[in-house]
């Protein structure tokens, strides 16, 4: 059995360059989260569904083969297609996303996945992996089947982790988003919460954030000065901002870093690390990945453990 279950969609992404140009590649945000963690020496298994037999879902596939995230847990939908996205990215590397995924088989997932072997797959993990976009794309059905495997898994000892990542265009309104969220957090051990995201569907951070901690997660709260706090019961460790180094090579592209310093700070966490050297380790990777195009960077770019 895997030591990480993460659950989400992988799509095909086009990343816009120069006009009429696209670089064709494959992510999503747990996804992205998945391969950080198998290169940093998590087992990891990916649950989501792809379709069966075309081109994009078999490149997914085999990029899950060659970076060693399992598909034991992959559903493939025959006559379905994976969802796709466009990434534009502006003068200081922030992006634009531009989705069709209505029809995607990962929103369908709950549906098409065996529960009882999903179920047993996270009873048995060390780490439970999911996102609000996970949450998202499942739709109300599906949320309602996905929540009581996590309480489960989390009550066998799992240790079920949350990103708040919010995109208001999956979801009916920021309310909906809202409780989705706040069902799920009281119940993990990890959640990673921007403060953006929260202020977005109307939750206030501090408030949600030593609520959760005082339910029993370590909250990792992303500032928008870049300080990370980190609340655990009454708890609250505040670490700077880190300032760029003299001639570091400025931000090329934002994606996949929230994605990435989750992957670091989990494996680190998973491997017994203090609380500085989690988030050291998270602010580490995460500051190599936005010096490249795309989510996620070549094996050489790494950096050192």
């Amino acid at each position: 059995m895997a030591d990480a279950v993460v659950l989400g969609e992988c799509m095909v992404e086009l990343s816009l360059g120069d006009p009429g140009q696209a670089a064709v590649a494959y992510a999503g945000d747990t996804f992205n989260t998945a391969v950080y963690l198998s290169r940093l020496g998590v087992a990891c298994d990916y649950a989501t569904a792809v379709g069966a037999g075309d081109p994009f879902s078999r490149g997914i596939l085999q990029l899950m083969a060659d970076e060693g995230v399992g598909s034991g847990l992959v559903v493939e939908a025959a006559g379905r297609l994976p969802g796709l996205y466009a990434i534009q990215r502006d003068a200081r590397g922030e992006r634009s996303f531009f989705y069709w995924r209505e029809a995607a088989p990962a929103r369908d997932y709950m549906a098409l996945v065996d529960l009882a072997a999903l179920a047993a797959a996270m009873r048995s993990a060390r780490l439970v992996y999911v996102s609000a976009i996970s949450l998202a794309i499942l739709g109300e059905a599906g949320r309602a089947a996905l929540l009581p495997l996590l309480r489960t898994a989390g009550e066998a000892g799992a240790g079920v982790a949350l990103d708040t990542n919010y995109r208001a265009r999956l979801w009916p309104d920021p309310a909906t988003a809202r409780r989705a969220v706040e069902a799920l957090a009281p119940h993990c051990r990890w959640v990673s919460a921007g403060v953006e995201d929260l202020e977005a569907f109307g939750a206030d951070p501090d408030l949600a954030a030593t609520a959760w901690a005082e339910a029993g997660a370590e909250v990792v709260l992303r500032r928008a000065d870049r300080a990370i706090e980190v609340r655990s019961g009454g708890a609250c460790e505040r670490f700077a901002p880190e300032r760029p180094a003299e001639g570091e090579v400025a931000v090329v592209d934002t994606t996949g870093a929230g994605d990435s310093f989750n992957a670091a700070y989990l494996a680190a966490r998973l491997r017994g690390a203090e609380l500085g050297a989690c988030v050291a380790a998270a602010r580490r990777l995460a500051g190599a990945v936005v010096r490249h195009r795309g989510a996620i960077i070549p094996c050489a770019a790494m950096p050192a453990a």
